[in-house]
């Protein structure tokens, strides 16, 4: 005679179940992802008044000041973490719309083959700069992707398949604050550099493009040098971005190349479901006339839950630890900065 299986297998019952973890799971973020979602809010209400100032920077720079100043409730930290990994992958999803081949193709086959060289040199020569400085390998990957793609956005991709079990969250914010800080400090500089070497609008347009970490940052920079700087700035950095989906899927299949058979399980898919609607976005903005107001929208969605997701990775932040972890980082910081500056200016000296 068979065994009646427990009530808790009853599959009519199996929806209400669902329903009652779904409901449970989102009142403990709930806390945490309200404090997160005003403060992108906020974020981006200011970025609109001032010109030139990410939302995103300032999200992350508050989130800084709060986490270090403001001991918040244990039950914000669900929300918290929620904000900083899955609301961030849906705003990567969102930058996907950013991005129209077409405007690439258009920089031509030899400043492609710069963008591509960039990314792809600007990451193995900071691991190896990484290794010889004696760092660890997931800080030195987060850095190198983070600095030489698309800044804070793909430091959080990246964490995901170098760090799946999520041990090294110290690292992660780490990596973002050096971001903020190198990135912040390229705005001024490059286009100061770029006055004194002499080069016209266009061609400093591109070296920004090509060297800056975040978007936001190349905006800026864009925005300190005038003239075609910004336009042709914008451009180059997207295709940076466009490399992370690439950049991803290497990691993946390395990850799984090197795992052992129990843990390969728990590695996420070779290409993560947010890389693949970040593509997928591509292809509608290139491909897909999409109305402006759409676009407009989903810019203001994309500011939003970007920012909102920086502010969570700005809580983790603590600057005591931060100064703890010694000069190592900041050195592969600036290294890394400068290779990066480095390879872009001479491929655009090359190329054009």
């Amino acid at each position: 005679m068979s065994t009646p299986l427990p009530a808790t297998h009853d599959p009519a019952t199996a929806p209400r179940t669902r329903r009652a973890q779904t409901a449970g799971a989102f009142r403990m973020r709930l806390p945490g992802l309200a404090l997160c979602t005003a403060a992108g809010i906020a974020a981006t209400v200011v970025g609109t008044f001032l010109p030139g100032v990410s939302p995103l920077l300032i999200a992350i720079v508050v989130g800084i000041v709060v986490g270090n100043l403001v001991p918040l409730p244990q039950s914000t930290a669900p929300g918290i973490t929620f904000s900083a990994k899955t609301v961030l992958r849906a705003g990567i999803v969102l930058l996907g719309l950013q991005v129209v081949l077409g405007d690439i193709v258009g920089l031509g086959a030899g400043m492609i083959a710069v963008v591509v060289a960039i990314v792809a040199l600007g990451i193995l020569g900071t691991i190896a700069i990484g290794r010889a400085l004696g760092m660890s390998r997931v800080l030195t990957v987060l850095v190198a992707c983070g600095f030489s793609i698309c800044g804070a956005a793909a430091v959080g991709a990246v964490a995901g398949v170098v760090d799946p079990e999520q041990k090294n969250d110290e690292d992660v914010v780490t990596a973002v604050a050096l971001v903020v800080l190198f990135g912040t400090l390229m705005i001024p500089l490059l286009p100061l550099t770029a006055g004194l070497i002499g080069f016209d609008s266009t061609t400093a347009g591109l070296w920004a493009g090509g060297s800056i970490h975040e978007v936001a940052q190349v905006v800026a920079a864009g925005g300190v040098l005038g003239g075609g700087a910004l336009a042709v700035a914008v451009i180059v950095k997207l295709a940076r971005v466009l490399m992370l989906a690439p950049v991803i899927a290497v990691l993946s299949l390395q990850a799984r190349r090197t795992a052992s058979e129990d843990r390969r399980a728990s590695l996420p898919p070779l290409v993560p479901l947010f890389v693949a609607g970040f593509l997928a976005m591509v292809v509608v903005r290139s491909f897909v006339p999409v109305p402006e107001a759409v676009l407009t929208t989903a810019g203001i969605a994309q500011t939003l839950l970007l920012s909102t997701a920086m502010f969570a990775l700005g809580l983790g932040v603590k600057v005591k630890a931060l100064v703890a972890v010694g000069p190592r980082p900041f050195v592969l910081a600036a290294l890394s900065t400068l290779l990066v500056a480095g390879l872009a200016l001479g491929g655009i000296l090359l190329a054009t």
